[in-house]
């Protein structure tokens, strides 16, 4: 079976929708007479085709990425040239141009679905495109979504509930093994950074809540480091100056492995305000390196995986004083913080990477 993955960008773009495109198509690509190619925007510049990992990547040229979005042309004109070389389309949602160039070119193609969330900040592109939305997913043979509170939160998939496939993303737990050199990198972190250490981790984006961390830290006795990039660094920086807290507050780039990091710190914290968080594979990570959570109720796949008062705390997003209660109790009460460790580590056996590709590979072959 030949599919045609379609999204906004793919690696070494980082973002998790492009992490999941990548685990299907290098996971299934081979795997059961599967050949999984990828057709997405550049970020910036040209056209290019190239393989990576064995997975061939098409990716048209772009005006670069405004809110999220690519601007690209080119992407219809790639479109249109290769759809015919496929059994199924598989859009990845949300990305309006994926699901404009499915309108126009290939009506009658097999088309699967991944609904990631629905799109919150762009509401006039969103209103705009709606009609070929609601035409995919009509026409769609299932919609795979990654946790089922996703279902009930979103405006469009309240309607298609039916062809909705709960899948949960995973991780490779093998990686996430303690061992003495990820000890020692820990150990070089926390005399870097200083103890007890608050862990958050993601794009410095406006969904994802940091200033509420940041403002947090005032009234919590630890240090709290945040890995990342994004356009709001500059003004989360700022406010971190602004609030005496540059000996308290650290701002770092992505690093390339982030198991350490984890390791290193007592708590993790995933601040995010919108629903464009809608799973957090971050949490996964952080709970296979036996870290209790904090996280935020949104309505989405955050509080399936983070469970309060089992494996963390859900607290209301942008509430800076709910959040370093919640950190406070952690940090402090020891046995509390084990009892949410062991939960997590238990839990996350539940969400592996080769659970994720097995089922999704199970879905595709049934449905074709």
């Amino acid at each position: 079976m030949k599919i045609l993955q379609v999204n906004k960008l793919y690696y070494p773009w980082i973002g998790g929708v492009e992490t999941i495109v990548k685990q299907i198509a290098e996971g299934l690509n081979g795997n059961d007479d599967f050949i999984i190619d990828v057709l997405v925007c550049n970020n910036k510049s040209g056209k290019k085709i190239e393989e990576i990992n064995g997975v061939k990547v098409f990716r048209a040229s772009s005006f670069g990425v405004y809110l999220g979005m690519p601007l690209s042309i080119d992407f219809f004109f790639l479109y249109k040239k290769i759809f015919k070389n496929y059994d199924t389309i598989f859009l990845h949602y949300p990305f309006p141009l994926g699901f404009f160039a499915y309108f126009l070119f290939s009506k009658n193609k097999d088309l699967v679905i991944w609904y990631h969330s629905d799109i919150i900040r762009q509401k006039i592109l969103e209103i705009f495109f709606r009609p070929f939305h609601l035409f995919a997913l009509k026409k769609a043979k299932k919609i795979f979504v990654s946790n089922p509170n996703l279902i009930e939160s979103s405006n469009y998939l309240k309607k298609f509930k039916e062809k909705c496939i709960v899948i949960p993303f995973g991780i490779d737990l093998e990686k996430f093994k303690f061992n003495e050199e990820i000890k020692k990198e820990s150990e070089e972190i926390k005399n870097k950074f200083g103890t007890p250490l608050v862990l958050s981790v993601g794009r410095l984006s406006y969904y994802k809540g940091f200033e509420y961390l940041i403002e947090a830290a005032k009234s919590v006795e630890a240090k709290f480091l945040i890995i990342g990039e994004g356009k709001l660094k500059n003004k989360l920086l700022k406010m971190i100056k602004d609030l005496d807290l540059e000996n308290k507050v650290f701002i770092i780039p992505p690093v390339e492995n982030l198991i350490p990091y984890y390791y290193a710190c007592d708590v993790f914290v995933l601040p995010s305000i919108h629903k464009s968080e809608t799973f957090g594979i971050v949490l996964l990570e952080a709970m296979a390196c036996g870290k209790p959570l904090i996280s935020t109720e949104l309505g989405t796949g955050t509080s399936w995986i983070n469970e309060n008062e089992k494996t963390g705390f859900v607290v209301e997003p942008k509430n800076s004083k709910t959040l370093a209660e919640a950190i406070n109790k952690l940090l402090t009460n020891r046995d509390l913080h084990n009892f949410f460790s062991r939960n997590a580590m238990e839990k996350v056996k539940n969400f592996t990477l080769e659970n994720f590709l097995n089922k999704l590979k199970i879905e595709l072959i049934n449905l074709f």
